[in-house]
């Protein structure tokens, strides 16, 4: 409390860094607060290193990572808004043993993320990337793109926070029977009912992952995980690229395990997508599989990169920001 009140004393002249552009309200948005914005989305780490300590707020998506050596740097640092559903970009522990509040905004893109993941799954059920491909060749193949129905699945997911809450309310309607994996007790809810890791192993047929990037999760749908499900499955990561082991993932693509794959993050994108293919390195062997692979629907870290979803992320932030004021205010 104490660091938080010397923080409200300053706020008169709270300056605020936006390291990543955004939808407009949000600058707009702080500046109705009061606080003094500034812009920098060209200037490279080490130089932001050089004036960060002038700054009382920082504005971040993924251009890099927060870490403990720029934290140390940021010695007046008391906030950091970041316009996206994780933390993983930032040393959360450094911050708050620092007093820094961290603010997120997973409530602005669930709904985009659940949409996208829906979308992905009914797109490769019915195999209409396929389908599309081939009729732009004059290709008419009706028996061979016979598709399957959604209805009747059982469908498992693994994360029930905000994203996965999202994508069960979507699946209502479809007749499905939605179960859901949490390690964080009774998070069930009407749309999907919380199970235990054996019975989503027994049960799940199509599997969606709504995990952050955590120590827990990275890497853990690899070999021996997928070896334990029941029944042969379809993959859904709309999540974290780093949650899946890609070799193991097109080995289980190959034998049949894996039926096909949904994927809008991967395992070899940075914090960004965009430089993804910018290497001059040949792409890995594995990755060569999916983009070649019918099995495979792939998308560039979109799923919560909706044109609503821009609007709202920022809104989340401003009206975060807001509550901070006014718990400041309440405790003055």
């Amino acid at each position: 409390i104490i660091k938080f009140l010397y923080f409200c004393k300053k706020l008169e002249i709270m300056k605020v860094l936006f390291l990543d552009s955004n939808h407009p309200c949000l600058l707009q948005g702080l500046k109705d607060l009061e606080f003094v914005c500034h812009e920098d989305y060209d200037s490279s780490k080490s130089e932001v290193e050089k004036k960060i300590h002038s700054y009382e707020g920082v504005i971040v998506r993924s251009r890099f990572s927060l870490d403990k050596s720029f934290l140390e740097k940021a010695t007046n640092l008391k906030f950091i808004g970041r316009v996206g559903a994780g933390l993983e970009n930032i040393d959360v522990e450094f911050a708050e043993k620092n007093g820094i509040t961290l603010i997120a905004a997973p409530e602005g893109n669930r709904n985009a993320v659940g949409e996208h993941a829906l979308g992905m799954i009914l797109a490769l059920f019915n195999k209409l990337k396929k389908a599309d491909n081939e009729i732009r060749r004059g290709i008419w193949l009706r028996e061979d793109n016979r598709g399957i129905e959604l209805e009747g699945k059982t469908i498992g997911l693994i994360g029930y926070g905000n994203m996965g809450k999202a994508f069960a309310k979507k699946l209502q309607g479809f007749n499905s029977d939605v179960i859901c994996y949490d390690i964080k007790p009774n998070v069930g809810d009407q749309n999907a009912r919380q199970v235990s890791l054996k019975e989503l192993f027994e049960k799940t047929e199509v599997l969606s992952l709504h995990t952050p990037q955590t120590v827990l999760t990275k890497q853990m749908i690899n070999a021996s995980f997928l070896k334990q499900f029941k029944h042969r499955l379809y993959l859904i990561n709309t999540a974290r690229g780093s949650a899946i082991v890609t070799k193991d993932l097109v080995k289980a693509l190959q034998t049949g395990k894996v039926l096909g794959a949904c994927l809008d993050v991967l395992e070899y994108e940075k914090n960004s997508f965009e430089n993804f293919f910018s290497n001059e390195n040949t792409l890995p062997e594995d990755f060569q599989y999916l983009i070649n692979s019918d099995k495979v629907l792939l998308s560039p870290h979109v799923a919560g990169w909706t044109v609503e979803s821009k609007i709202k992320l920022a809104e989340t932030i401003v009206h975060k920001v807001a509550a901070m004021l006014d718990q400041h205010n309440s405790i003055k």
